[in-house]
């Protein structure tokens, strides 16, 4: 196996996310290195499988995130009204920089695990499964940040607080993300040899992607059941990301026994 930045990366990535969780209460700081550790990880993923379209992905991805973050904050659409309070650091019009890096940093990971479960399906179908693994993150995400006071929803709602537009818009922001992505590198296959192995070697270029994505969707449950005390939260992201997350894994482990 080709040992690469990225999975030395990972590996520290963990370990602090394990600290994270264990960890209460949780200082602001904490969660802004959380994120930015999370982004350079898929980010340094995606330049080594792709080089500068990969970059390229991910910069789109927080810059089409970041500017739904504008429109929301001001307008009130697509996600419904909310604001952000400072814990996340310096702001662009009322908006986080730090909110264009959470939209980034899951980016590849949802592709690649979108494309995995859409199979064979189209590009169509790649894109809307895409947003939709993205979109079923914040199931995780949100409830956690709205209780510990990263931003708030003044109507509420009835998930956590959260109302049903927030994911509604999500999932409008996630397509606009992914279909940018079909344009800018529409060759990215998770089933591709890895950059550095062997054409009929044993890892995928997609690999690292979809473990960033499994281990989240692993990682969150854990934390929501076992430390935070949150079981809502995590059968309801649990099933949210694992109806992506189980075909994809499921896909790669077929095409890994051809």
């Amino acid at each position: 196996m080709n040992v690469r930045p990225s999975h030395a990366l990972g590996l520290s990535l963990a370990g602090a996310q394990i600290a994270y969780g264990l960890d209460a209460p949780r200082p602001p700081w904490m969660t802004r290195a959380i994120v930015a550790l999370y982004l350079t990880t898929s980010t340094v993923d995606a330049i080594e499988q792709r080089g500068a379209r990969g970059a390229a992905v991910v910069a789109a991805a927080g810059g089409i995130g970041f500017g739904a973050e504008l429109l929301g904050v001001h307008t009130g659409k697509p996600f419904g009204p909310y604001d952000y309070s400072g814990q996340l650091g310096p702001k662009v019009a009322g908006v986080p920089l730090m909110a264009g890096a959470a939209w980034a940093l899951l980016a590849r990971p949802s592709r690649m695990t979108g494309r995995l479960a859409a199979g064979g399906r189209g590009r169509p179908a790649a894109v809307v499964a895409a947003a939709a693994g993205l979109t079923a993150w914040d199931v995780f995400l949100d409830p956690r940040m709205v209780r510990e006071g990263y931003w708030n929803w003044p109507g509420g709602g009835r998930y956590e607080g959260i109302p049903a537009t927030n994911y509604l818009g999500w999932l409008a922001t996630g397509v606009a993300i992914f279909a940018a992505a079909e344009l800018i590198d529409p060759a990215d296959d998770p089933l591709a040899p890895a950059t550095g192995s062997a054409v009929d070697g044993p890892e995928r270029g997609g690999d690292g992607a979809l473990g960033l994505y499994a281990w989240t969707w692993i990682g969150e449950i854990i934390a929501n059941v076992l430390l935070w005390k949150r079981p809502k939260v995590a059968v309801a992201g649990g099933l949210s990301m694992g109806l992506l997350a189980v075909p994809a894994l499921l896909a790669r482990w077929r095409a890994g026994r051809r």
